[in-house]
């Protein structure tokens, strides 16, 4: 449950800002800026939807900053009147449009701040999806990184380990001897590094950044979707409260999300699923089926999509760079004049545009994240060359 989950994290005075008033816009503006959504959405190649606790409501989970939110109501001494087990819980109205919007081609990747696993459970493929805060429903081994999906909710948050043994072994055939721990990050954690890298290089290639659900307060998560701006794309805004970046979105949406979705479905000619237990992965595990679904980040996916962020947006910024060294006509002053002028104001502008926030909200550069990413993965390359032994097999069924 959503209070268990806020109960087992450290304590931590600064939750943003809560109970803001909800606003809810007309009927016909609804249906006006839905269109213009449902034609951006047409129009794009790179759809990227970012999903809150916003949208997880209607499943019966209380959101954290809403009017009766967990932390809201945790400063006058409350708790939520509705609130279900994670395993109770079912992929909303959302969630389904999300994974046929997916299945469709119409939205390419899906970055998430949710921890309640109703994406996993909704049968969206993790090949689509970054997962930033972590999932109730995987666990993760320590030791050769990978993660599978759980039958049951974890009952622990903050990483823990939970004294399973890791059911992988290496190619030699020798069993892994790491141990499982819960995939749920606490206040400060560092967010996993090939989630944060595909959530970024996705948001940054897209031309549209849906925000549904979110006030986008915690950072990096909620920056994320202006990386989109920043290489020309639209930024669309979907949530009953004010967000911290309202003001530099194209589209505003104040309407309950499940409402936005049926009308944009309807609006791309698009049926809405039902929910399926027989395309839950937590479904499929049962007490004599000990299946293993793996649901791990390939690092190749990683270098792929670090290539495709190199060929658009480093392209890019050097076309912009080239630009500063042009005169401007019918003016006295060129761009080199005014950069030798205000330095520091340019050299700002530039490193925001390749750079992201890390947890600690310190920037720090694109470009050493995916040397990161990308010595990580030769490294473990030149392992296999020299020994097996961080060499592992998974035998399991990969629903991605």
């Amino acid at each position: 449950m959503s209070c268990n989950y806020a109960e087992g994290l450290s304590p931590y005075d600064n939750k943003g800002k809560l109970g803001q008033k909800e606003q809810f816009d007309s009927r016909e503006d609804v249906e006006s800026k839905v269109v213009q959504l449902a034609e951006w959405i047409s129009a794009t190649k790179h759809t990227v939807i970012h999903t809150g606790a916003g949208i997880s409501t209607s499943a019966g989970i209380p959101d954290f900053r809403g009017p009766n939110g967990v932390w809201t109501l945790e400063e006058k001494g409350l708790k939520p009147e509705i609130n279900i087990s994670f395993d109770e819980a079912v992929p909303t109205v959302t969630h389904m449009a999300i994974v046929k919007l997916v299945e469709s081609g119409k939205v390419q990747y899906v970055v998430s701040q949710n921890i309640d696993g109703l994406h996993l459970r909704s049968g969206l493929a993790r090949t689509h999806m970054a997962e930033l805060h972590g999932n109730m429903f995987t666990e993760r081994c320590s030791k050769c990184g990978h993660q599978f999906v759980r039958k049951h909710a974890t009952t622990t948050v903050g990483q823990k380990c939970l004294e399973t043994p890791c059911p992988a072994s290496r190619h030699n055939g020798r069993p892994c001897r790491g141990k499982l721990h819960d995939t749920i990050l606490d206040w400060e954690d560092n967010l996993p590094e090939n989630d944060l890298g595909m959530a970024d290089f996705h948001s940054c290639i897209a031309d549209l950044s849906i925000c549904l659900g979110t006030t986008l307060q915690i950072v990096p998560s909620g920056n994320l979707p202006l990386y989109t701006k920043k290489f020309g794309g639209h930024l669309v805004i979907c949530n009953l409260q004010p967000t911290k970046h309202d003001r530099k979105a194209d589209l505003v949406i104040h309407a309950y999300v499940d409402d936005v979705m049926v009308q944009l479905m309807k609006l791309l000619n698009l049926p809405i699923p039902e929910y399926s237990r027989e395309k839950d992965p937590t479904k499929l595990i049962t007490d004599g089926n000990k299946l293993l679904i793996d649901w791990t980040i390939a690092d190749n996916s990683v270098k792929i999509m670090r290539k495709l962020y190199e060929r658009k947006c480093c392209k890019q910024s050097k076309k912009r760079r080239r630009k500063t060294s042009i005169e401007r006509k019918g003016s006295l002053l060129d761009f080199e004049q005014m950069k030798r002028i205000k330095p520091k104001k340019e050299e700002k502008e530039e490193k925001c545009e390749n750079e992201i926030y890390t947890s600690d909200t310190h920037y720090i550069s694109k470009q050493t994240v995916a040397q990161s990413l990308e010595s990580k993965s030769n490294v473990k390359e030149k392992q296999e060359d020299v020994t097996n032994s961080t060499d592992y097999e998974v035998k399991t069924e990969n629903v991605s």
